[in-house]
């Protein structure tokens, strides 16, 4: 007969769970980081066309 003394490992063994509690000092707006892309990529853009 098979030995069935085999233990599979939990599905969330290796999960770490983070909690909100931490607050960053620099804290962005999204509508900032998209409008400094796009400063970058029309800057690469003039100087391409140069």
């Amino acid at each position: 007969m098979a030995d069935n003394n085999i233990r599979i490992p939990s599905s969330q063994g290796g999960l770490v769970r983070y909690f909100d509690d931490y607050k960053s000092k620099i804290e962005l707006r999204p509508e900032y980081v998209i409008a400094f892309i796009v400063l970058i990529v029309v800057i690469e853009i003039t100087l391409q066309a140069l």
